[in-house]
């Protein structure tokens, strides 16, 4: 076995999980499970469930929120993959923009990447806005920077008019 090389390791990346179908905390259990079990990769904390009104859309449940943390040898574009395979086995379908879903995972952060794919934008386009994802990442990582943006915890107060409950 050759040793890494210098500057090379896992890199920590932030999912968001939501769901508003389901059992939502079993779910999450699930979810966090299933990314700890992926190749070269180790869950390193996880948030407590938030709970948020749905963004855009009226008449559906309200969501359960989380972010996981994670240590990761696999690349950002294998990353998303395999958490888009999670979504499919946990039954996540996408009839429609905005659906309401069993099973939601978003990469957030990927180390200090800028991506900008088709596929994959990092960071999470709009998650500096969103109550949802700034109070779980500042539970677990006050100090997680997204850039052009600042420290979650920076970010917390311009989303305080969001109506949002820790479980």
């Amino acid at each position: 076995m050759n040793p890494p090389s210098p500057g090379v390791g896992p890199v920590r990346a932030y999912i968001a999980f939501g769901a508003n179908l389901g059992e939502p905390a079993a779910t999450l259990a699930l979810a966090r499970a299933a990314i700890d079990g992926l190749p070269d990769t180790r869950v390193a904390a996880c948030s407590a469930l938030y709970r948020s009104a749905p963004v855009g859309v009226s008449g559906q449940p309200d969501y359960l929120n989380a972010v996981i943390a994670a240590d990761t040898g696999l690349p950002a574009t294998e990353l998303l993959d395999a958490l888009l395979a999670i979504e499919r086995a946990a039954g996540r379908t996408r009839d429609y923009h905005q659906a309401p879903r069993t099973l939601d995972l978003d990469l957030l952060l990927y180390g200090e990447a800028e991506i900008d794919l088709p596929q994959l934008q990092v960071p999470h386009p709009r998650m500096h806005q969103r109550a949802f994802v700034l109070l779980p990442l500042a539970e677990i990582a006050p100090g997680a920077r997204i850039p052009g943006h600042g420290t979650a915890a920076s970010l917390l107060p311009g989303v305080a008019d969001q109506a949002i409950s820790r479980l």
